[in-house]
């Protein structure tokens, strides 16, 4: 029976994973390679929003169950949940998969499962079982798998256990190893394959997603050009028993699918048009929001004489939730300083940003002329009957036709 985890990186998807590992008696050792990260889990707290993580972290850390170092140590289970960037050219970036991967191979012995849960390009885990052997591991007693995290930011604690896992190892007995593992704490299936299949699984999934956003994002900005609503347009198409459109949004941000139709697109090339084309279309819309909020306050110019004053609700990469990588909402506002603009912030998930002063939705909404929705976060319902210029480009005044 393995007893002790090593998960290395603790952002959104590391620390919840290593807190419920610790919740369901493994003991944990969370690696990050940031001190303030260590410290600040070490003190039972935590550096991220995720709801009911809070809870969690503190009772698995005063319980000794959950511990955090800069440096790894024996165990029987090594998770990486790393960070994997694009490079330049959007080619994709494992670096820190290969980094995490060396640094446990002083470590590593017989018997061991590692499992890589890190959005990578397939072959990656394939990548990782080279590098190692050169470092002199032998894998002919160390099981190696790849199984892609499938959790929502601000569902984590929930789908954590309740969704299904696709598990694929470098032969049978790592598959296996790994299944048993997951079956110990997940209620959802647990579905064997092979590693570059489970690779491609969240790069398809995650690409799938993109494409059908993309299609609600061009009908949006079709829709304007042509003088039709689009939340009516979608709401009255979706009556048809076969058809879901999407809602459109600023965009497309966040560190999955905003980011691993990529590794998709790198590997296939030109057969890749589909799922390039949709990246594009969701790349572009943050800029399209930008000309539009422009349009308007040049029509406001015109009516009124004068400058309006603009606030731009939600800078988060989706609603209700801290998470700004990627963010649209944040591009379309950091346009908009560039531009000459000194619209009004208002973030209602974050206590005070580094370099944006933030305001209180209600306080924004009294102050501004023009009120600009760029996400859906839940305080930001009904503003239409409580402002008379409100601009919403993700749905959230909307009711269904």
């Amino acid at each position: 029976m393995k007893k002790t985890v090593c998960v290395f990186g603790l952002g959104y998807i590391g620390l919840p994973t290593a807190a419920l590992l610790a919740q369901n008696n493994y003991r944990v050792l969370g690696v990050d390679i940031k001190e303030e990260v260590v410290n600040t889990i070490n003190r039972g707290e935590i550096h991220i929003v995720e709801p009911g993580l809070e809870y969690v972290v503190k009772e698995t850390v005063s319980s000794g169950m959950l511990r955090a170092s800069l440096v790894p140590e024996n165990a029987d289970v090594f998770i990486i949940a790393v960070p994997t960037p694009l490079k330049e050219d959007y080619v994709p970036n494992i670096d820190y998969v290969l980094s995490a991967s060396r640094s446990i191979a002083h470590v590593v012995k017989a018997g061991d499962l590692i499992i890589i849960e890190s959005t990578s390009p397939v072959g990656t885990t394939d990548s990782v079982a080279k590098l190692l052997k050169a470092t002199g591991v032998d894998l002919s007693g160390v099981s190696l798998a790849y199984c892609p995290e499938r959790v929502l930011p601000g569902q984590v604690i929930k789908e954590f256990v309740e969704n299904d896992r696709v598990i694929g190892g470098i032969d049978a007995r790592s598959s296996s190893e790994a299944a048993e593992f997951y079956r110990t704490f997940v209620s959802g299936e647990i579905i064997i394959s092979d590693s570059r299949t489970a690779e491609m699984v969240k790069l398809t999934e995650n690409s799938f997603r993109d494409v059908n956003i993309a299609f609600a994002n061009e009908l949006s900005m079709i829709c304007d050009k042509v003088g039709v609503d689009v939340w009516k347009l979608i709401s009255l198409s979706n009556h048809h028993p076969r058809v879901n459109i999407l809602k459109p949004a600023t965009g497309v941000g966040g560190h999955c699918i905003a980011v691993d139709p990529w590794f998709l697109a790198h590997a296939g090339g030109d057969d890749a048009k589909m799922v390039r084309s949709a990246r594009e279309v969701n790349d572009s819309k943050p800029l399209w929001v930008v000309t539009r909020i422009q349009r308007e306050i040049n029509l406001y110019k015109e009516q009124t004489g004068r400058e309006p004053i603009i606030a731009c609700l939600g800078l988060s990469f989706k609603p209700d939730i801290d998470d700004m990588r990627g963010s649209p909402a944040l591009e379309v506002f950091n346009k908009l300083v560039l531009n000459g603009l000194a619209p009004l912030a208002v973030e209602p998930n974050l206590k005070s940003h580094f370099s944006i002063s933030l305001l209180d939705h209600e306080e924004a909404v009294k102050l501004a002329d023009i009120v600009i929705v760029l996400v859906s976060h839940k305080e930001f319902r009904g503003l239409h009957a409580k402002h008379p210029r409100v601009l919403d480009f993700c749905g959230s005044q909307q009711e269904s036709v």
